[in-house]
Formats: C-alpha cells, structure tokens, sequence
C-alpha cells in the first residue's frame, strides 16, 4: 500500500509518495518558482527556424519557449485516430507575429526555455480531455483487456449523449487509470467539467493579450490528490490545517469516495522527518548511494547526462567472482530504479554496471532492471547493453531533478566539483611574482592568499620561495586572508 505525505510551510509545499514505507518520489513547489507545466499561455510567435523545424514563442517568461513543429496541432483527418496528422513543414504550421494558444510540456531547464505544445490535453480526476483530439485512449496501466474496452466503449457513449460523438468535432479524451472500476455518474461529471473548463480557456484566450497565462494547473497539493489518490493509497497526511480543508474541499467535489483517507496530521515531530523523508532528501543529494551487500554506486549529473557507476565495494563474494558481480549488479539495478525517481533524473541515463561474462545474466539483468521502472510514471527506454558494456536508456524530463531545486553551484569552484591544490596555487603565485617584478619597479611584494597556501609557502615551498627572492632581487611578504578561498590570492606592489 501506498501513502501520500504533504508538508505546508509558508512558501513552500513538499510531497512524498511512500511506497512499503520507503520514500519513492519527491515534489518541491516553492512560491517563487513554481512548475509551469500544464499551464496554457496566449503567446507569439517570434522567429520561426525550418532549419530546426521549431520555432520560438513569446509567452511572458524571461526566455523565449520552444515550440517543435511535431507538437503543433493543426486540422486533423477524418481517419485520423488521434489527432496526429502527417508531418508539416513549420514554415506552414505558423507564422512570425502570429497569435498561438500553447501547453507547457517541459519546465525551463538551466540555460533552455520552456517546451511548447498547442495540442492541448487538460486533466481531470479519471479523464484526460484533449478538445483538438480525436478518439478515446485508455491508460496502459489498466492492464485488464476488457475492463479497456468497456471504458472505452462507454467514454465514447457519455460522449456521445453530452453532445456529439467523441469522434468529432467534441474532442478526444484519455481514460485515466484512477476511472478503472469508477462510475458512469463520475466519468459523466468529468465530462461536463472538462467541457465547462474548455470553455472557459477558449473564452480568456480571446480577450487576453500575447504574453499572458490563460489557465494555470492545481497546486501541488490538488495535483497530488488528482494524479496520485488511486485505490493502492491507505491514506494522505497533511501536515496544514488550511491546506488540509482545501484538500478536503477538492475531494468533496470531485472525490468523495476518498475523503475518509485525507487525514490531518498533528504530531509535535515533523511530518517527513518522522517517516523518515527528512533522511531521504538528504542522502538523495549524494553522489554515492550505498547498497545493502556493502556495494555501492556513484550518480553524476552533467548538462547532456546523467552518468551511474556501479561497484561491488565492501561485497567480497559469493560463490564465484560471476555471482558475486551478477548479484551486485541485481540489487544496484533496484536502488537505480529507485534513486532515478527520487531524485528525478531525466534525459539520457548511461549505466555502467560491473562487466559480466554470461550472457543470461546480462540478460535477467536487463529485465530486472526493466522491471523496476514498470512503476514509473516517467516514460522509459532501456536499450541493448553496448559493446563497452554500458546500459544506455531515456527517461523522460518535464521538471527539473531534486538537485536542480534544491542546490545551486558551488560559489568557489562555480560547479566543477574540484578546486586547484594549494601547490598548484603556489605556481601560479610564482610565476605572477615574477610578471609583477618584471614589470614594476618596487622595493617589495606583497601576496595575499588562503591560510593553507601561506602555511604551504612557509613550509614545504620555502625552499623556492627563497631562490624566487634572489631572482627578482627583492623580498616577499605573506600575509593570510581567511576570507579568501582556495583558489583566491593577489600579488600588491608594496
């Protein structure tokens, strides 16, 4: 069973979704830089690239957004099941200064803009309603064949007694996996809010100018309860009494069959720090993950990727040297499932496991591996292992990772993860002496530099720095700056 955890602090809102008592995923939404995917934006188009077939759209953020030519919506065939047309050139899909209803996909990553779609979706409870769409898709996680089929077959019949057949010009919809087992008087009501919702958009897109947010999506503490309140969830605590009479507000109206599970939590020790999630949060910002066997693995992350080691550490065997790596690897192939979602890596993801030499094993592993991610709502793709014996897969980004959001580079080596040694600091200030002396005529010299680097000069560099005096025929003075980093230090004409 499942549980949702929600922490409420005056600017920020935390959510962890715990699974058999362990953290799994992690959302942050901070009042000053909340997610913008879901929100629909009345934009302009600003430079169309056929090139890139893309083009750049002026939404109101401080960079422009991108919008690929595959994620523009445009007039649909009578054959077509799902709205997706064959592909056009962008130069005929939209033009410079044009006026263009759009969807956020993707949050601004680093340096990137938002990503851009006009085919708009716009969810609900058990529904997923697209109005340039065309058919009903059923979620792959209802894996009951027949229990698809009936919904779909009824999804079609409410649409159609709504008001035009779900085939037409009503739009498509997607049966999410929270309507298995729901009620005809519920899909009916998503229907009628959906539409109401719709109307509503195309209302403000009209009077609104280019540049302005036309509807934004739930708080994270609805979403939350929208997306992730299915059957398999015991219970959610919130930690807040307004935000928990919200949450109970929102289930009243659209499910009350959940209201009994949303529970108040008032306990003196915190929330996520009693379950635990404290801990997690923690450890996620690590880039070594210890395994259970005493093996270990090591996540970086970098611009294009994200790269995972896997070790055997401390595990000093099994039965053989095979064993011992194929079990090594099993157990680091759950914890990368795991971490990849509480951390929320996205992108291309290089694994490199320990090399084994069976090939079954390589293969189980590759299973195992695909089976830890079934539970992922991420989409994922896991390719054969490489000839270097990499595993290479994608999954798919729309936020920015647990890092992202919570850190920010590291001031003194701006990122790197390294600074330069105190001996390397050393050589540099030798060889700035010697520009210094060779340029200006002064009696002395000053350095300036990091306690570690002066007591480096007095000691192991004293040698050198006393030969460095006879050569440029004047001395050198030391003095220690402790608010200077490492990598800091400043050569003065005295």
């Amino acid at each position: 069973m499942r549980e949702i955890l929600v922490n409420v602090t005056p600017r920020e809102t935390r959510a962890a979704l715990i699974e058999s008592g362990v953290a799994q995923e992690l959302y942050i939404e901070r009042a000053s830089r909340r997610g913008l995917v879901g929100n629909l934006y009345k934009g302009r188009v600003s430079r169309v690239l056929p090139g890139m077939q893309a083009a750049f759209i002026e939404i109101g953020l401080p960079r422009t957004a991108f919008l690929h030519a595959g994620d523009i919506a445009r007039a649909v065939p009578q054959e077509a099941e799902h709205g997706v047309p064959s592909p056009q050139d962008i130069s005929e899909l939209v033009l410079p200064g044009q006026e263009i209803l759009v969807q956020v996909l993707k949050d601004p990553l680093g340096s990137k803009g938002a990503r851009l779609a006009s085919f708009i979706s716009l969810p609900s409870r058990l529904l997923v309603y697209m109005p340039l769409g065309r058919g009903v898709g059923v979620s792959a996680r209802i894996e009951d064949a027949e229990a698809r089929e009936a919904l779909r077959a009824q999804v079609r019949e409410l649409a159609q007694s709504i008001g035009g057949a779900a085939g037409a010009a009503s739009g498509g919809y997607i049966v999410r996996t929270a309507a298995y087992r729901a009620a005809p008087e519920a899909l009916r009501a998503d229907m009628l809010y959906l539409a109401r919702l719709w109307e509503h958009v195309r209302q403000q897109s009209l009077r609104l100018p280019p540049g302005s947010l036309v509807h934004e999506d739930l708080p994270l503490a609805l979403r939350m309860l929208r997306d992730e309140l299915g059957p398999d969830v015991r219970r959610v605590l919130v930690d807040a009494s307004q935000e928990y009479a919200r949450m109970r507000q929102f289930a009243t109206a659209f499910m009350p069959e959940a209201l009994e599970r949303i529970e108040q939590y008032a306990g003196a020790r915190g929330l996520f720090e009693l379950h635990g999630v404290e801990e997690e949060i923690a450890r996620a910002l690590d880039r070594k993950v210890q395994l259970k066997s005493g093996g270990y693995i090591v996540i970086d992350q970098t611009e294009a990727m994200t790269t995972i080691d896997v070790n055997t550490g401390a595990y000093v065997g099994y039965r053989n040297a095979e064993e011992t790596v194929f079990r090594t690897n099993l157990e680091a192939a759950m914890s990368i499932a795991r971490q990849l979602r509480l951390r929320n890596l996205g992108g291309i993801i290089i694994i490199d496991f320990i090399d084994m030499q069976d090939a079954a094993h390589r293969e189980q592993l590759l299973a195992a591996l695909g089976g830890a991610l079934a539970g992922d709502r991420a989409q994922c793709q896991i390719a054969n292992v490489s000839p270097l014996g990499l595993v290479e897969m994608t999954r798919k980004r729309t936020r920015e990772s647990l890092e992202h959001v919570l850190c920010e580079p590291c001031p003194t080596c701006q990122g790197r993860g390294f600074v330069r040694s105190a001996e390397t600091i050393c050589h540099e200030i030798f060889r700035e002496v010697l520009r210094q002396s060779a340029q200006f005529r002064v009696e002395q010299l000053l350095v300036l530099a990091h306690p570690e680097v002066v007591e480096r000069l007095l000691d192991e560099e004293a040698p050198v720095l006393a030969e460095l005096e006879q050569q440029v025929g004047r001395p050198v003075r030391l003095q220690s700056e402790a608010l200077y980093s490492l990598e800091q230090f400043d050569v003065v004409l005295a």
